[in-house]
């Protein structure tokens, strides 16, 4: 598979791996929650690339859908690479505004050197069956499409679509006057689709009806490419029909007529079903007499609905009408708020149309290049027209995340008086939770009692790094059943907490945010031992500052000790 080459990949190649775990620091007064919870919906303002490596403790491969406008690169958005790469060619680049084609002869590699990293984290946070979708003008398109091959692997690839955002067409565009942009799909493995709605122009060919409900007809011979006999021989064969039964077999008697399936010029087809596929179907078969043939054929009851689940279709590689305008989703901004001065949001119905076709009502969208919120009231309309429960995260770096995104969210979900549609005048209902970047979880830091996390930060923290796998804050159990803050034993040392259960190990943890209390507690016999045995070949582990338990000891409590803040890292099975 082709290669993308450009300035700086091989220093930001495995960048994605050495950025700093972020605590995620929450922020009640800018939420609309009665309790602040990673596990709500979530806005969080910071750098996308480290609030997304904050994230995998608690959604590594757990985001159904994906949803990112990045910066087109145009060369008037004025986007700055602040990625803290250390190579002497990236440190050039710090703090400089990219540049117009012609200005800026490092304006594509600095915008890859912006995307590698981020897709490869969005790709760890995908579920196995997720999607990811980009939006992307002509600009970077051929570029994205050769990076994302390479981090999706290109048997992953799903579409570019057209969508058809300008149906005027830009005017000021030198030599042609361009009225769409592109979404890429990607998926990471297993992904189905749902289909979307049928459009009311394929609607209004269901015009029969019988008691199993409307239908159309569709002919059951192959058309297009591979409908010739020699193309699939084995959907070649005679079904026998009796005029006095009106039925179909597939066994000649004296009284039924051969049907074959032949091509418009007379020669032989294929059907589109197979022989099992023709029985077990026969229900939805039609026989009628062509005349322009004077011969029998085979048609398909095609019902508009299914036990009444109306049919969906699959979307096309074209998407148009005015629900996808740019100048659709400024209007809708505008209702929002009076004075809007966002340029380009992404209209509503754009990303109710992505995912409805690809997630489940209960599943997790994704959005780290936020904007204006669009992906968020999307969602919220989508639970209030279904009564749904997904679940949106975004993320925005830029000073407007609370004035615009994150204020957006707070309107349409209490309502937006004078708003044209009745829903947003009612308000969307639901809640989010509002979060921004802190410090560092670092050993330095740690060792010098500085920005020192929360109890359940550095669980996350020591559990995802440790394990590989989704932290739970739910799972968090005292041994005793007492809260953290408030467990010790008898001589005042912190009692080690569980912080969850992975596929081999049971997780505990010993820590207070406090300089003193690391140099002061230690692991001891007594605590080992009230620790419960674990079971299924599993081992406990246990984080703490220091221990005064000998590790043969450990090993016949199935236990296993890591010093905090030294040893933490994944550890092998």
């Amino acid at each position: 598979m082709p290669s993308l080459n450009f300035l700086g990949k091989t220093y930001v190649q495995n960048h994605h791996l050495v950025v700093p775990h972020k605590q995620l620091v929450p922020k009640p007064d800018l939420s609309v929650t009665e309790k602040v919870s990673l596990h709500d919906n979530l806005i969080i303002q910071g750098d996308n690339l480290e609030a997304l490596k904050a994230l995998l403790p608690t959604y590594a491969g757990q985001v159904k859908c994906i949803y990112i406008d990045p910066p087109y690169n145009t060369g008037n958005e004025g986007w700055v690479y602040n990625d803290n790469v250390k190579a002497p060619l990236i440190k050039e680049w710090l703090g400089e505004t990219v540049g117009k084609e012609g200005e800026d002869l490092t304006r594509h590699d600095k915008w890859l050197c912006m995307m590698l990293p981020r897709l490869k984290l969005l790709k760890e946070l995908l579920r196995e069956d997720g999607v990811i979708f980009v939006s992307i003008d002509d600009n970077e398109q051929a570029n994205l499409k050769l990076l994302m091959d390479e981090v999706f692997g290109g048997e992953n690839y799903i579409s570019s679509i057209c969508v058809v955002n300008n149906s005027k067409g830009r005017s000021d565009d030198m030599y042609i006057a361009t009225s769409h942009e592109n979404v890429l799909i990607y998926k990471k493995d297993t992904f189905k689709s749902l289909g979307v709605s049928l459009p009311s122009e394929y609607i209004k060919e269901y015009k029969l009806e019988d008691e199993a409900g409307i239908y159309r007809l569709q002919g059951l011979r192959k058309r297009g490419s591979n409908s010739k006999k020699e193309d699939r021989p084995n959907l070649f064969y005679p079904v026998y029909y009796d005029e006095k039964s009106d039925s179909i077999s597939l066994s000649y008697t004296d009284d039924s007529k051969e049907i074959i399936p032949k091509l418009s010029n007379g020669e032989h087809g294929c059907w589109r079903w197979s022989k099992d596929t023709m029985l077990s179907r026969r229900n939805e078969i039609l026989v009628k007499k062509v005349k322009s043939r004077n011969e029998y054929d085979l048609f398909q009851k095609d019902y508009l609905s299914n036990e009444g689940v109306q049919k969906r279709v699959k979307p096309k590689s074209v998407w148009q009408g005015s629900e996808f305008s740019s100048d659709y989703g400024t209007k809708e901004l505008k209702c929002i708020f009076e004075n809007n001065t966002f340029s380009n949001p992404k209209p509503v119905e754009l990303l109710k149309y992505i995912i409805s076709f690809s997630s489940h009502s209960s599943d997790i969208i994704l959005d780290s290049f936020a904007g204006s919120g669009t992906t968020a009231q999307a969602v919220l309309e989508l639970n209030k027209e279904d009564g749904g429960d997904r679940k949106f995260i975004l993320v925005e770096m830029e000073d407007y995340a609370n004035d615009i995104t994150a204020e957006r969210v707070r309107r349409v979900i209490k309502g937006v008086p004078g708003s044209k549609r009745k829903e947003l005048q009612e308000g969307l209902g639901g809640s989010f939770s509002y979060f921004e970047l802190g410090p560092a979880i670092e050993m330095d830091s740690l060792l010098a009692g500085k920005n020192l996390p929360s109890f359940e930060e550095m669980a996350r923290y020591l559990f995802y790094t440790s394990t590989g796998e989704q932290f739970d804050s739910d799972s968090m159990v005292h041994t005793k059943g007492l809260e953290p803050t408030n467990s010790s034993d008898k001589d005042g040392a912190t009692m080690p907490i569980k912080i969850g259960s992975s596929t081999h190990f049971e997780v505990y943890m010993m820590y207070k945010p406090g300089l003193e209390w690391l140099k002061s507690n230690a692991l001891t016999l007594d605590m080992v031992r009230q620790l419960v045995k674990p079971e299924g070949g599993k081992r406990n582990l246990v984080f703490a500052p220091a221990k005064y338990v000998e590790d043969q000891t450990l090993r016949q409590h199935q236990t296993l000790f890591q010093q905090l803040p030294y040893e933490i890292y994944k550890l092998e099975k």
